[in-house]
Parts: C-alpha cells; structure tokens; sequence
C-alpha cells in the first residue's frame, strides 16, 4: 500500500543540474523522516541527504554545497535539487521513507547520468 515514486533523473553534463522528485502514498507523509541514497555499479548504497519530519536536513561530505533536499508535506514530495554535478555522482538515486513507528520503505530508483 506504501508507494514511493521517484523521477527526474536523467543524462546531465558535468557542472550541470538535475532535480529529483519522490512522491510517497499510503502513509502520513508530514510525520515521517526521508531520505536520499545513491548506488553505482560495483559500489555500496551510500547517503546522500536527509530530512527529518522538522525539516532539519543532512548531508554526506560529497553533497555539501551543492545539493539540496527538501519537502512539500501538502504534494506528499520530498526534492532533492543537485548542482554542479559531477561525473562521480552518476548513480541510481533512491528515495527512502521512514515512518513514524521506524518502518523503511524504498522506491525503485531513478538513473542520473554525469557525463560529457
């Protein structure tokens, strides 16, 4: 019943900028923490950024300064708005939501491409 939906990835030029979107269902979207991830090939599944239901936000070390996560509990999405990216950022981006009761859901992820 819980869905998350994420979009907006897509093929960028180095120093270019690219705007994910995760859309959730199911549950009380205001209440609930949201996250970041991205994966490449042959790497570990790391964190990108984070949100909580205050709206206090953290970033891994590589996206500071140039990414920004943010919500819309009235459109149940939370953002995540990426600048001068780089090619080390090409990733499967995915969307994690956790609930009030501390129960993860993920999306099925998005491709972002940093590429010349």
């Amino acid at each position: 019943q819980v869905q998350l939906v994420e979009s907006g990835g897509g093929l960028v030029q180095p120093g270019g900028s690219l705007r994910l979107s995760c859309a959730a269902s199911g549950s009380i979207f205001s209440r609930n923490a949201m996250a970041w991830y991205r994966q490449a090939p042959g790497k570990q599944r790391e964190l990108v950024a984070t949100i909580t239901s205050g709206g206090s936000t953290n970033y891994a070390d590589s996206a500071k300064g140039r990414f920004t996560i943010s919500r819309d509990n009235a459109r149940n999405t939370v953002y995540l708005q990426m600048n001068s990216l780089k090619p080390e950022d090409t990733a499967v981006y995915f969307c994690k939501m956790t609930t009030f009761w501390f129960v993860d859901y993920w999306g099925q992820g998005t491709q972002v491409t940093v590429s010349s």
